[in-house]
């Protein structure tokens, strides 16, 4: 039986909207076998500078990114939809080795498959240096709580 990652295409307002906050809730738990599951086995990915293709290489994307992204923290935003595809918005803060933080801002385009796989990923992130005392994302490990503010109360 093929594996399948509910809400489904066709999106409506509602399921692109628990899409984005379901994709938000597995990047911050930073389980890589948990993210990889939303991707399907062919999987197409552009970001930044790398090209991954297939769940192999998606894991072992992610594994680079936080062995290096510490401390972790990121919000999505929906920004657009329609059958199959979703847009969102997205800042995430971090900081390197070094100490020092980064809050990174970016656009992701999302293709998902007829089981709701995401077959295609696009992004696009700039990153920003900024101090401790910048930081905005204060939240335990793990999901953002609901009553935390997102982009649009923050100000991104």
């Amino acid at each position: 039986m093929m594996e399948s990652r509910p809400p489904l295409p066709p999106f409506t307002r509602e399921s692109a909207l628990l899409k984005t906050r379901l994709a938000e809730d597995a990047w911050n738990s930073r389980d890589i076998d948990r993210v990889i599951q939303v991707y399907s086995e062919d999987t197409v990915w552009r970001n930044r500078t790398e090209f991954p293709v297939g769940r192999e290489q998606v894991r072992q994307f992610l594994a680079r990114k936080w062995s290096l992204e510490l401390d972790y923290r990121l919000i999505k935003d929906l920004w657009a939809y329609s059958d199959s595809r979703i847009a969102v918005r997205f800042v995430y803060e971090w900081h390197d080795a070094a100490g020092q933080w980064f809050r990174s801002h970016g656009n992701e385009n999302w293709e998902f498959n007829a089981q709701g796989l995401m077959r295609r990923r696009f992004a696009s992130i700039n990153d920003q240096a900024i101090a401790p005392e910048q930081r905005r994302f204060f939240w335990p490990t793990g999901r953002r709580p609901d009553d935390h503010p997102g982009l649009e109360e923050l100000g991104f």
